[in-house]
């Protein structure tokens, strides 16, 4: 016999198939939340302390979860519980992203709690925990973003917090590998970590992720699971709306979308790595993520 579902239960009511916006870095994660967050119905978070401390953990040791599976799901069910709670003043603690995006100036909330029907969470780099969310909320919702390498890459350039995941001390390539945090999967690609520029990690780490969405998709199904392009999600709103409302049961209209691109932290523009990268920095991007670029359509 199967074991029992587990059941969360948050400011008085089940959580049922939560949604969860994954991708690499810059690649419009943060965009996705924003618009459902402000889609009736939905209380989706951004960056919770709570949730963004145990992702991190997760992310980059990923070795403490292999063989702790039921133990790993348990950790980010508390982590979501804490999370996903309303009070009349709970977003005075909340991350900046998840406040600009729920619009919230002063000691309020961004949601009622009685207006509640699913939940969702877009925080930073959650998608290196995918397997223990799906393992934590099997009925989840699982939105993934792919956005150009390049400009991924462009974006991250820009990111202190980004760039800071590579200085001494912090990598941790030589204590965890294979690391998919940073995207080191071989022992070649740790030879060369070293060598590489910030350019270089930058495209390793896009590379790594835009991996780990092929396998995951590979492994669920499309009712479960779908994958959504940046430049379609900048270029056709209507469609992308459309598209998240099918997928995700719930009426999320262009205007939300077209809200949070006006609202949100400044990005750049598809095709921005045109004026940003030096042509040095495009040949170290596409020695490291060329195929991948190709894989996904974005080379030739």
């Amino acid at each position: 016999m199967p074991p029992r579902p587990h059941i969360l239960v948050v400011n008085g009511r089940k959580v049922h198939q939560p949604i969860f916006i994954l991708g690499a870095p810059h690649s419009g994660t943060g965009l996705v939340g924003c618009t459902l967050k402000r889609s009736p119905g939905f209380h989706v978070t951004i960056g919770q302390d709570a949730v963004q401390s145990v992702v991190y953990a997760f992310a980059r040791s990923p070795s403490i979860q292999r063989g702790r599976g039921d133990a790993a799901a348990t950790v980010l069910r508390d982590a979501f519980a804490q999370a996903w709670l309303v009070t009349p003043h709970g977003c005075l603690t909340c991350s900046p992203a998840c406040r600009r995006a729920g619009q919230v100036a002063g000691p309020a909330s961004c949601v009622a709690e009685r207006e509640i029907v699913r939940y969702g969470d877009a925080s930073p780099d959650l998608m290196y925990c995918a397997t223990a969310l799906v393992a934590a909320f099997p009925e989840a919702r699982l939105v993934q973003i792919v956005r150009d390498g390049r400009d991924a890459v462009a974006a991250m350039l820009a990111d202190p917090q980004e760039l800071g995941w590579f200085k001494s001390g912090v990598a941790n390539v030589e204590t965890e590998f294979p690391n998919p945090f940073l995207g080191v999967e071989t022992e070649q690609d740790r030879a060369i970590w070293p060598q590489l520029s910030a350019v270089g990690k930058c495209a390793m780490r896009w590379r790594g992720s835009v991996r780990a969405m092929a396998r995951l998709r590979a492994a669920m199904s499309a009712d479960q699971l779908t994958t959504l392009r940046y430049e379609n999600v900048i270029g056709q709103p209507g469609a992308t709306a459309a598209a998240l409302s099918g997928f995700v049961g719930g009426a999320i209209g262009r205007e939300q979308l077209a809200a949070c691109q006006r609202d949100g932290p400044a990005e750049l523009e598809p095709g921005s790595w045109r004026r940003v990268l030096t042509a040095a920095q495009l040949g170290e991007v596409e020695s490291v993520a060329g195929p991948d670029l190709r894989r996904v359509g974005y080379l030739d």
